[in-house]
């Protein structure tokens, strides 16, 4: 039986998210086909964006995979009551939250769109600053402008996600403007977390 066919967990709590017409669509009983092909899809979008076989790495079998009421269109990934990516309406791609980038960095060997800073950067990105090409130490050189990408440090640790401004060859050689943009640190998402306990 192929890997995308395996049995699956099914949920037996409807989680509804107010506010933003948000439902689960894989709850209480929902055909497991459309479960099925809700994980194909997302894990296909993540192997075209992040690299071959990081789908299964990023999404396992136990995610939620929330759609939107109004569209009925995919836009969260949640696992363990975490958010780890959202599907972006404007062009079908996904935007990784820490959690997200944390799952990705610990169980995939050959990653792909990751951008390394020196010691002196991390306090600034893990706030949520940018990345200037100067504190690059190395990058994935595959790396195209508008690709998200993620901000690690010399251990490999996670600091942020964001979106590149500059190609990874650049990111290497250049040594002013900034390289990523970010969107979230670390120490944010943390803070984050922290206040809705």
């Amino acid at each position: 039986m192929p890997a995308d066919l395996a049995p699956h967990r099914i949920f037996t709590q409807t989680v509804f998210i107010a506010n933003d017409s948000l439902y689960s669509s894989n709850l209480n009983g929902e055909n497991m086909g459309d479960k099925l092909t809700a994980l194909q899809k997302i894990r296909s979008i993540a192997n075209y964006q992040f690299g071959k076989g990081v789908g299964e790495k990023l999404f396992p079998d136990e995610v939620e995979i929330v759609h939107s009421r109004r569209t009925g269109k995919i836009r969260h990934v949640y696992l363990s009551e975490k958010i780890l990516a959202t599907l972006r309406p404007t062009n079908g791609l996904f935007s990784l939250t820490i959690a997200g980038a944390k799952q990705m960095v610990e169980s995939v060997k050959a990653r792909r769109l990751w951008v390394k800073v020196g010691e002196e950067a991390e306090p600034f990105v893990v706030r949520g600053k940018s990345v200037f090409a100067k504190h690059v130490i190395d990058a994935d050189e595959e790396i195209r402008p508008q690709e998200e990408v993620i901000v690690i440090n010399e251990d490999n640790k996670v600091l942020a996600v964001g979106r590149a401004l500059l190609t990874g060859k650049e990111m290497k050689a250049f040594e002013r403007g900034v390289a990523v943009r970010v969107r979230r640190g670390a120490a944010e998402e943390v803070k984050k977390e922290t206040a809705r306990v």
